[in-house]
């Protein structure tokens, strides 16, 4: 029997690997699959962990107030030695560019296990941008045995760092296998859930909807200030449109938005939402504006124009097929590109029926096809 351990601890983590797990646990007769989670993002994750009814074999645990980079990297390496050494996975699985990842794959590597990188290949070639996200998909890159790059881009990438082609698949990326299986879920008729019940009182389908995700690093200070100015002045020009803006828990990100939007009658400041929530929003939008990572990727399978607030992208598939357009924290551009999309119908026609370049639903069957030929 094969062993293996998959590891996550945020929620976009959780979101693209639960398809993963559930493909696993279809051979139990051949892998034994077990789940450790750090908890890198604690109330955020259990969400997701009960939307895609997993329950974890681990629990690291590990979130704390104002936790910095130094200690949740020590604390994850060190709390995985225990869990590595009882169960002796043959392989582990890491996601992405977390904290999370980058610390589980150096512990694997100690381990003696394979490790298999899910999402590799994705570069910016900057490393403090994003911060410290390009620095920790090239760590988990260089301890890898196996990567399952999402497009022939990220395969290139690792190609261009004498990954071995052999050991490099390109699947598509598993975050549309969740939101098949999640658009599926929160859109039929026997799924209820109080949080999109209220959305549903709160969001006004008559209009527009605009939403908008905003939470990184890069954008703390001067890029928020711009960011809000931008979205005001939408609001204000355009109010047949609604903006819904849940709202990171961050302070550095809560006090500029309060301040600068609360007041704006067509703008709704709303807590984070829960991932089913988010789903249903991201369905019932007409624009998505985020510097989110994986919203670039699900937004145009559902059909949803993407403008990205942020410089640079590890993405630029999506920006080579015309799904997300950069905006950056330029205020100027924010207002340009959205008022182009909300009057032009032709463009938005346009960019809403583009090819999704990162998959179509069967990237954890090829995953699982590949570990089984072995």
């Amino acid at each position: 029997m094969t062993k293996n351990l998959i590891i996550f601890g945020t929620r976009p983590e959780a979101i693209k690997m639960a398809p993963l797990v559930k493909e696993f646990n279809k051979y139990s007769n051949v892998f034994e699959t077990r789940v450790c989670i750090t908890a890198q993002h604690r109330e955020m994750l259990d969400q997701v962990l009960s939307f895609f009814e997993i329950n974890p074999d681990f629990d690291l645990d590990l979130m704390k107030p104002n936790q910095s980079l130094y200690s949740l990297t020590a604390d994850i390496i060190t709390h995985l030695k225990p869990v590595l050494e009882e169960f002796k996975p043959d392989y582990v699985y890491v996601h992405g560019d977390t904290t999370t990842t980058m610390a589980a794959s150096i512990a694997a590597f100690y381990s003696g296990a394979k490790v298999c990188h899910v999402e590799a290949g994705l570069r910016t070639f900057n490393k403090r941008s994003p911060f410290p996200e390009e620095i920790n998909r090239s760590i988990a890159g260089s301890v890898s045995d196996y990567h399952f790059a999402p497009t022939t881009t990220s395969k290139q990438n690792l190609l261009n760092e004498n990954i071995a082609n052999s050991s490099i698949l390109v699947t598509g990326n598993t975050v549309i296998d969740a939101l098949r299986y999640s658009s599926n879920k929160v859109t039929s008729g026997s799924y209820t859930d109080e949080e999109i019940e209220n959305l549903k009182t709160n969001v006004d389908l008559s209009k527009k909807v605009i939403l908008v995700t905003g939470h990184r690093r890069e954008n703390h200070g001067q890029g928020f200030i711009n960011i809000c100015n931008a979205l005001k002045q939408i609001a204000v020009e355009n109010p047949d449109v609604q903006i819904i803006y849940p709202v990171h828990l961050n302070p550095k990100v809560q006090k500029p938005v309060y301040e600068l939007l609360a007041d704006i009658e067509n703008i709704k400041l709303i807590a984070p939402l829960s991932y089913p929530s988010f789903v249903w929003l991201m369905s019932q939008s007409y624009i998505i504006v985020t510097d989110s990572g994986g919203v670039q990727e699900e937004a145009p399978s559902l059909g949803k124009p993407v403008l990205v607030m942020r410089d640079t992208t590890e993405r630029p598939e999506a920006v080579e097929a015309g799904t997300v357009v950069l905006v950056g924290t330029n205020t100027n551009k924010i207002v340009q590109e959205t008022n182009k999309l909300l009057k032009n119908s032709d463009d938005y026609s346009k960019m809403s029926k583009l090819h999704n370049p990162y998959g179509d639903g069967k990237s954890c069957k090829r995953i699982v096809e590949f570990i089984s030929n072995l």
